[in-house]
């Protein structure tokens, strides 16, 4: 792929992933400082395909956009998409499947987003929620971030077939 074509695809999944947290707030679920904004994953997953360069800077904007929409701790949740992200570009770099790589990054992802919000709480910036905060940090915030890694996982995989079909462009093979 060329590089005029590479960077069109960085700055259009970049301004999809600063978006996605600020029009789609009517789609996020919160649970204290865990939220769920269903497809804010899909344009980390579509950088997957270019590389890792795209995917860090994928990932930056996402963390830029989920901190104007919803502040500190989620905008710093939200930068653990771009390590997410350079390790599922690096996967499909090696010919592991999208499916894998989805498959293999969850559970990373579920743990950094949980370890960042026990970085807050234990610094005092989140407040007690009634409960434990073990079951609090790993339930609420890693699996809940697992299965919304794997659902924004499924629409991706979607996504990407549907481009492949209508473009007669294969994103899995060609994105490099």
């Amino acid at each position: 792929m060329n590089n005029t074509k590479k960077l069109t695809f960085t700055a259009l999944l970049t301004a999809l992933a600063m978006i996605i947290p600020i029009a789609f707030g009517f789609m996020r679920v919160v649970i204290g400082p865990f939220t769920a904004t269903l497809t804010s994953h899909v344009p980390m997953f579509l950088a997957m395909l270019f590389g890792p360069s795209v995917a860090i800077m994928v990932g930056l904007g996402s963390a830029l956009g989920f901190f104007m929409a919803a502040g500190p701790i989620v905008g710093a949740r939200a930068l653990m998409h771009v390590i997410v992200g350079v390790m599922g570009a690096v996967l499909i770099n090696k010919g592991v499947s999208f499916k894998k790589v989805i498959a293999f990054t969850a559970p990373v992802h579920g743990i950094l987003e949980a370890l960042v919000v026990a970085l807050f709480i234990s610094g005092g910036m989140v407040p007690k929620y009634s409960g434990t905060m073990l079951y609090y940090i790993l339930v609420v915030v890693g699996i809940g971030t697992i299965l919304h890694h794997t659902a924004d996982g499924l629409i991706s995989g979607v996504l990407i077939k549907a481009m492949s079909k209508v473009s007669n462009y294969e994103f899995i093979k060609q994105a490099r």
